[in-house]
């Protein structure tokens, strides 16, 4: 533990921890249930409960990674109380997995935001001259070409695992800084273009002023628990991605106030992403609660009909590209890490084992639209993409995040005494011990809850 490495500035770590949580949720995700729930009322509930879910939560596997300076499963054994901490270890080796799991499906999906990057410079999906093309249909006929999948896929993969091959100070936290950098210069550049547009005031009124005489008693109650899930899914907490990046620092400062840091830029960019999409929609008179599709399939039509599309259509999924791709990394360097500390390999040897591993478990996704499409593992319409996402979005990042939390404040796992101590070792904010009835009860109360609900036992609402 002595020698691992760590990163070399407070906002390398800051900036890292945002990484994992700023992606698709942020981006994708959060519109779309946003304008499915109310709008600006949704984004009061996202808010309230990105407090009392993420931020706890957020901080105990920060301190768990700190502590145990080790990827979740060696650290749980570490920190574990007790003589016996094959329970703990197994556990950790279980929601650690849910790294593995979501880059199997994450990958193909910057695959497909690389591709339409690729398509909106070329002009085919947004052409200068001559008809657009049918993108409900164009949409699907990418997905329903393989080759064309993993031909987006591999470079994103083949670029994820050179910069984990480089080293975590050379490579991986200069090419986060350069991402991230990147990213928040076309996302103020996209939403400045959204906010000059003229009927830009009715998609921000909808966005962010609160509605309530629209909401009845059953549309409530569902935007309360959808509010819940994406605060709660939006950090990517409980399968130890944010663990990793605790054990990369050091404890000269205290962990709240940079849970805080990375909780601020995790909302600005859902809260901007929102800003861009709903003028738009109402620009153009465009749905905002079309779903998923709103990326893929509406968006381009928007960018069709307006001035300079197709360089602000370029833009913005390079934006979408670059969001994933400083997931991609951060991930991926907790499987790297896993391979170092367990494994004993190299950064070498792990960084290209991991990255051909996922080359090819990578394909079920894939195969799940064209080849493997009669596979509908979930019922009538789904695929292996809901599979994948349904197991580690419904299942390990709640069971995850329950479990971190009984392991950090109960004393048949590391036990509170050692997680305040941890969680306030340095200099800056401080949490305080009266949230601790708290933490013991509510929180893993809500997050069972939340867990149950995402797998049908209890439903809600």
């Amino acid at each position: 533990m002595g020698n691992r490495e760590h990163f070399s500035s407070r906002i390398g770590f800051i900036l890292m921890t945002a990484g994992c949580a700023i992606g698709l949720g942020n981006i994708w995700r959060f519109p779309y249930i946003a304008g499915a729930n109310g709008g600006g009322f949704f984004v009061l509930l996202y808010l309230f409960f990105l407090a009392i879910l993420g931020f706890p939560v957020l901080v105990m596997e920060l301190a768990i990674g700190r502590a145990g300076q080790l990827t979740l499963p060696g650290a749980m054994k570490t920190l574990h109380n007790g003589k016996k901490s094959g329970f703990w270890k197994a556990v950790g080796y279980v929601l650690f997995s849910g790294n593995f799991f979501l880059l199997m499906f994450y990958s193909p999906v910057t695959g497909w935001l690389t591709a339409y990057s690729f398509y909106m410079l070329d002009g085919t999906l947004v052409p200068a001259s001559g008809v657009a093309p049918d993108y409900g249909a164009f949409f699907g006929s990418f997905l329903d070409s393989a080759a064309q999948q993993v031909i987006f896929t591999i470079p994103v993969l083949l670029l994820t695992a050179i910069l984990c091959l480089g080293g975590l100070r050379k490579s991986v936290e200069k090419g986060i800084k350069v991402m991230m950098a990147g990213l928040f210069l076309l996302l103020v550049a996209l939403v400045v273009k959204a906010l000059a547009m003229p009927g830009a005031g009715k998609g921000v009124e909808f966005f962010l002023l609160p509605k309530l005489e629209n909401m009845d008693v059953p549309h409530t109650v569902n935007a309360i628990h959808a509010a819940m899930a994406q605060a709660f899914f939006t950090l990517s907490l409980g399968v130890g991605s944010v663990a990793l990046c605790g054990s990369y620092i050091g404890k000269n400062r205290s962990l709240p106030g940079d849970a805080m840091w990375v909780i601020l830029l995790d909302t600005l960019v859902a809260i901007a992403a929102g800003l861009i999409i709903f003028p738009c929609c109402f620009e153009f008179g465009v749905s905002p609660d079309a779903g998923p599709k709103l990326i893929f399939v509406t968006l381009p039509q928007v960018f069709d009909r307006m001035p300079l599309g197709r360089w602000w259509g370029s833009v913005f999924f390079i934006f979408l590209t670059i969001a994933a791709l400083s997931t991609l990394v951060a991930v991926f360097e907790n499987l790297v890490a896993f391979g170092m500390d367990n494994w004993s390999w190299s950064r070498r040897k792990s960084s290209l084992f991991f990255g051909a591993a996922l080359a090819i478990f990578s394909l079920p996704c894939i195969f799940g639209f064209n080849l493997w499409k009669s596979f509908e593992p979930l019922g009538r319409g789904t695929n292996i993409l809901d599979l994948e996402d349904f197991i580690v979005s419904d299942n390990l990042l709640p069971l995850g995040a329950l479990l971190i939390a009984l392991f950090c404040i109960w004393s048949f796992g590391w036990g509170e005494k050692n997680f305040f101590a941890e969680v306030n070792s340095g200099n800056g904010v401080r949490l305080s011990r009266k949230i601790l009835p708290y933490l013991r009860y509510i929180l893993p109360l809500l997050v069972a809850l939340l867990w149950l609900a995402g797998v049908g036992i209890f439903k809600i609402g």
